[in-house]
């Protein structure tokens, strides 16, 4: 029989209640929302007025980046000369967002530049040689990577050999030794003075069009018009949602919902989104994986080419391809994670770090296995695609872990890795496998130490159900809907309730939802709890639930909804 994964314990911690002090500090915003501002460290009216606009609390000028002046300059000197632009991106959204912003960009100033996004498959994360000299051979004299490069030192000494100039825009941690380009704009640099360094690269693709319009105005290009894809871009790469990217993605939803491009319109229709109620949540969880398919599945280019269009049929076909593809990454990736998870349960349990690899796993979905590694057993996990004599790997970590810093201490063991605390990608030689399991598990340890690793549930207000009348809901719906967007960081309003009922409990998604009904003295509210199907059949009489709250409209009825998170077994109420 094989194992199945431990239904993790989670930790909730109840926020603590604003002092009266500070809520009267506040007195533009209600009680409730005061807490949920409190919560998320706003102590004053003018911040709280700020988050709920939208205004970022500082508005940085771009040139205040280390590399922003030598970019403006060199890429002027290319447009002025008539050389040929070539723009390297990523295969993800963020890479596919960046790139689709500086080639409408030029395209507007009259360039038509070269986008070329690299094959997973065949050429992997990142600036290669091969490239490198294809597009040489293609007369490119400049060339501008978006959402990487920061770390490929013999890539760009070949592009130089072969007479082209590099910028490189980039948000990935930085390595010790930088290539040799013409400018290099990336936040991260130690001394760079850029206050916010939280940008996407999409965002630092962005920035580089502002700040080329400061410097080069041009009155019928505004910058404003790409912050659809800035808000894509940083959604769907998991950037903090605080801050400059709080506001950036807010205004880039509002463009959405007015203005979406032929593209994201045609995307929309075939994910179910309506676009007049657009969030962050649809980016992250619609949007953003059928964009990522693309270059899961095949190639990059097809998410790029459904972003630039405008044209009408062109944009159903491939949104309608990228729709199929996304279907059939879900069933290989659960193929993928039935197998993987398998393996980890299979493992010594004392590893602090899961590994398994296969010639099996799709390379594509690696990344994603892994993430669902770490959802099931709270461990980091690295995933990897065995071919010939390597592994293509990708790792996701938990918040106690930096999974960057923790690989740079295995480095002599690996061929190249990058990334971030959460997240990163690395390639190693099957005969290191070993000794790297080894290393990274006793450095994870040394780390750790003796932490207790449970998932943490932060708990923004408890909620005494059995009086929460009708009438409240839509206050708390509005100061909920305040904290639009939410995401990493900067999360949705979690609640809680004690001692409720569970009725009508059914399992909806082939077993692996919970659907049912929660009531507490008179009141009673539908509830939906995903991936815990498990509870249909040991349900206690009385449950305590995290979750929170929204609007669910089906067959044209909208009715307040609990998305529950986490349940647990009630305490007995004290006598």
């Amino acid at each position: 029989m094989p194992k199945t994964p431990r239904q993790l314990a989670k930790r909730w911690i109840t926020s603590p209640l604003i002092p009266p002090n500070i809520s009267r500090q506040m007195p533009d915003v209600s009680p409730f929302l005061r807490q949920l501002l409190y919560n998320r460290g706003i102590e004053s009216n003018e911040a709280a007025l700020a988050y709920i606009s939208g205004d970022s609390p500082t508005n940085p000028d771009p040139f205040q980046m280390l590399g922003m002046h030598e970019a403006v300059e060199v890429l002027h000197d290319a447009i002025q000369s008539g050389q040929k632009i070539a723009i390297y991106g990523d295969y993800d959204a963020d890479g596919v967002t960046s790139s689709a912003i500086l080639y409408e960009f030029l395209a507007q100033l009259g360039l038509d530049a070269r986008v070329y996004i690299p094959n997973r498959f065949d050429e992997g994360y990142g600036l290669n040689l091969e490239a490198i000299e294809q597009l040489a051979d293609e007369g490119v004299k400049l060339l501008i990577t978006v959402d990487c490069g920061i770390s490929s030192v013999a890539e760009v000494a070949r592009a130089s050999e072969l007479g082209m100039r590099v910028i490189i825009t980039d948000h990935h941690q930085v390595p010790e030794v930088l290539p040799d380009a013409a400018a290099i704009i990336n936040p991260h640099r130690p001394t760079d003075p850029y206050p916010y360094k939280e940008l996407a690269g999409v965002g630092i693709a962005w920035k580089l069009v502002v700040a080329y319009l400061q410097r080069y105005p041009n009155p019928e290009i505004d910058p404003d018009q790409w912050l659809d894809l800035v808000a894509i871009g940083t959604v769907v790469d998991v950037a903090e949602l605080n801050g400059e990217n709080r506001s950036l993605v807010k205004r880039g939803l509002a463009l959405m919902r007015m203005h979406p491009r032929q593209g994201l319109f045609s995307l929309s229709q075939v994910a179910g989104i309506k676009l007049d109620q657009l969030n962050a949540g649809h980016l992250g969880f619609g949007i953003g994986p059928r964009l990522n398919a693309a270059g899961r599945m095949d190639s990059a280019m097809a998410a790029f080419e459904l972003l630039v269009t405008q044209e009408l049929f062109e944009a159903a076909r491939l949104a309608q391809d990228l729709d199929n593809k996304n279907q059939e990454r879900k069933n290989l990736l659960n193929e993928i994670e039935e197998i993987a998870v398998q393996e980890a349960l299979a493992s010594d349990e004392d590893f602090k770090v899961i590994f398994v690899a296969s010639e099996d796993f799709n390379q594509g979905l690696v990344g994603l296995a892994a993430g669902r590694i770490v959802e099931s057993l709270y461990k980091p996990a690295i995933v990897g695609h065995i071919e010939g004599d390597k592994i293509v790997a990708s790792a996701r970590s938990i918040e106690e872990l930096n999974i960057h810093e923790t690989l740079k201490e295995c480095e002599d063991l690996l061929e190249k890795h990058g990334g971030h605390a959460m997240a990163a990608g690395l390639t190693l030689k099957l005969e290191n496998v070993d000794a790297f399991v080894e290393r990274i598990n006793q450095v994870a340890t040394e780390k750790l130490g003796d932490m207790t690793l449970l998932p943490i549930l932060r708990i923004d207000y408890d909620i005494d159900l059995a009086r929460l009348k009708p009438e409240h809901i839509p206050g708390i719906l509005n100061d909920v809907a305040q904290l639009e967007p939410t995401g990493h960081k900067n999360p949705d309003a979690l609640f809680s309730s004690h001692h409720c009922q569970a009725l009508r409990v059914r399992t909806v998604g082939n077993g692996a939802h919970l659907k049912f009904s929660v009531r507490d003295g008179q009141q009673e509210f539908d509830a939906i709890a995903f991936r815990q199907g498990h509870w249909v059949n040991n349900m206690p009489d009385y449950i305590d639930i995290a979750y929170t709250v929204e609007i669910n409209e089906y067959m044209g009825m909208r009715n307040v909804q609990l998305n529950v998170k986490d349940i647990k077994k009630s305490e007995p109420k004290p006598a």
